[in-house]
């Protein structure tokens, strides 16, 4: 605005030193006309130095633009970095943590493989226990006695999470049971489990021991 004022201001003074100059040549006229001259080339020489200012305060703006745009992108480009790495960081550490309270609970999955079979030999001999040549009294205590021991030893099998199966009427699942026989069995639908020929048991509800089971399967009416 200021310069579109100068520069109009130094048409006016051109224009008025031709109108001077028509005018007679005297001492005065030529006077005033030098000094309306010198005042036009003074202004012109200030709308030059005015337009080098303000080219160079521009080139200067756009500098600071270049590099704040530039800081921005950086800036920018370093938060989307680290909200990755935050990201990464936490799924790490979500895993690590599981993989820590899965080895707490399953740590003694071998172990608990190993005394189900225990169980497997009590649970049968407290079964056949009746059938030795004994005493009754001797048959009945021995029988009780063996009867205690398992019912311990299921109540430490659930105070650590390990459970026996019960599939009989469920249906088959592939991941609990293992298909030993199918047989006919009144009652029960087709496709589930009608017998079991070894209990399968659980730790935390992940199998550790299929369970032997038979499915029930259509009967031919005769």
């Amino acid at each position: 605005m200021a310069i579109r004022c100068l520069r109009l201001a130094q048409r006016n003074l051109q224009e008025l030193s031709k109108i001077l100059l028509l005018l007679p040549n005297n001492s005065t006229n030529r006077a005033v006309v030098d000094l309306y001259s010198t005042a036009a080339q003074r202004s012109t020489g200030d709308i030059h130095g005015e337009d080098n200012t303000d080219n160079h305060s521009l080139a200067e703006v756009r500098v600071l633009q270049m590099r704040t745009n530039k800081l921005e992108q950086q800036v920018q480009d370093l938060s989307e970095r680290y909200n990755k790495a935050l990201a990464d960081s936490d799924v790490v550490r979500r895993r690590t943590q599981k993989f820590v309270e899965d080895a707490k609970l399953f740590g003694i999955q071998s172990f608990c493989r190993d005394l189900v079979e225990i169980a497997d030999l009590l649970e049968g001999a407290t079964k056949d226990f009746q059938g030795k040549d004994l005493s009754p009294d001797g048959s009945t205590q021995l029988r009780k006695e063996l009867v205690q021991v398992l019912d311990k030893l299921y109540f430490i099998f659930n105070k650590h999470g390990l459970e026996k199966m019960s599939p009989i009427g469920g249906r088959y699942d592939p991941y609990e049971h293992k298909i030993v026989c199918h047989v006919a069995a009144a009652g029960i639908e087709p496709g589930s489990v009608a017998l079991v020929k070894q209990d399968g048991y659980k730790l935390h509800g992940r199998t550790i021991r299929h369970a032997d089971v038979g499915i029930a399967m259509h009967t031919q009416a005769r």
